[in-house]
């Protein structure tokens, strides 16, 4: 199923066809998720240290900003930048993978 196709949750006739929905909802929240990564890698040919591939500051920028997103769509902003913080862990953690094996460091 293509998330442009999908039902409405207000027209769904059955408890089957909303987790379908949803179903392809998070197929598509884990494509997206992969490809965030693959540009989390690609990023790591323009940091100049190890330190940089953290970087905090843009870290907490990210999740500053990801709250508010979550907040104007009527998410709790809390729970979405635990997720988020998750999310940029991980993603952190692919980039100095990938920075490291530039930089040919074990």
């Amino acid at each position: 199923m293509n998330i442009k196709n999908l039902i409405p949750p207000e027209e769904c006739a059955s408890l089957t066809e909303i987790r379908d929905q949803m179903d392809a909802i998070d197929r598509e929240t884990i494509a997206m998720l992969a490809q965030r990564v693959s540009y989390v890698r690609a990023a790591a040919k323009f940091k100049t240290s190890a330190t940089a591939v953290a970087a905090p500051d843009r870290v907490q920028a990210v999740l500053n900003t990801r709250r508010e997103w979550a907040e104007h769509a009527g998410l709790d902003g809390a729970t979405i930048e635990a997720l988020y913080r998750d999310i940029v862990a991980y993603c952190i953690s692919e980039e100095k993978k990938h920075w490291d094996a530039t930089q040919n460091v074990t």
